[in-house]
């Protein structure tokens, strides 16, 4: 089986024009200012789920700043979910600092969503303010079976492109410390952060509860990642997740197939991880 952890869609009007979104929503611009920036809706994504043989996708929206905006593209998962309860699970998705964050996952939550995600802090990284305004979503989580969160990280150093956080190793290390009883997945591997699993003492325990998902793997690493994953001990937490519509799962497949890790090891990438996660 294959799993696919991460892809967005929008509402159809926001595919159709984009631009009339950009007003008062200063991280939709950040990464959608560009045409080349592609937009999908549910239909597009199941044509490439079929081309590709994925089983199941997990879909998340964009976190608005406006909370109008925000149900909108939630009711759109929601909807997609119910509709498609075989192929597709859903994650909430919000501006955590949303005062209405808690109670718009509790909504989620009881019309079938499977979590919380992609949450993001394009603009501060996951500062202490940040880790504050999670603190009501994250009990929400707990309080309901321990529902996955998906939260944007990226790598601290390296090329800029939209998107890139001013985000720290340290911050996300204090993330896990915060929150150590929720399950965590971080996009786009962590930030390299699994790295340090292969310290002694106090970090493999802190780090339990990281999930870490592939998405934009083949635009930051190359194909060695996977090997690394296997050597720090954290290959059972490494979850196919694609970014779609930013890259289609065959880059994905082609950069696994080019490592060193084992047929078995696919499988736990490709599905088995994400499958025990999610249940």
């Amino acid at each position: 089986m294959i799993i696919d952890t991460h892809t967005h869609i929008f509402p159809e009007h926001v595919k159709q024009d984009r631009s009339r979104f950009f007003d008062n929503e200063p991280e939709f611009k950040l990464l959608y200012n560009s045409p080349k920036a592609a937009i999908c809706n549910i239909v597009e994504l199941l044509k490439s789920m079929d081309k590709y043989q994925v089983d199941i996708s997990i879909i998340c929206g964009f976190p608005w700043r406006s909370p109008e905006f925000t149900k909108k593209n939630n009711d759109v998962i929601i909807e997609s979910v119910q509709k498609y309860p075989d192929r597709i699970k859903g994650l909430a998705c919000f501006d955590a600092f949303w005062t209405g964050a808690a109670n718009e996952t509790r909504r989620c939550i009881d019309a079938g969503l499977s979590g919380a995600g992609e949450l993001a802090f394009y603009l501060s990284g996951i500062d202490k303010a940040a880790l504050t305004s999670l603190e009501p979503v994250m009990t929400v989580l707990r309080e309901n079976g321990n529902l996955p969160c998906m939260i944007h990280t990226n790598e601290p150093v390296g090329h800029k492109y939209p998107g890139k956080t001013p985000i720290t190793l340290e911050q996300i290390y204090t993330l896990a410390k915060t929150f150590p009883a929720n399950k965590i997945i971080l996009a786009h591997w962590g930030g390299g952060i699994f790295f340090y699993n292969i310290m002694k003492k106090e970090t493999k325990n802190i780090l339990k509860n990281f999930w870490y998902d592939t998405a934009a793997s083949p635009f930051l690493y190359d194909s060695q990642i996977y090997d690394l994953a296997v050597d720090a001990g954290v290959i059972e937490k490494v979850l196919l997740g694609t970014d779609f519509p930013l890259l289609t799962p065959g880059r994905y497949f082609a950069d696994i197939n080019n490592s060193n890790i084992s047929p078995f090891q696919k499988k736990q990438i490709l599905g088995k991880n994400a499958s025990s996660l999610y249940g």
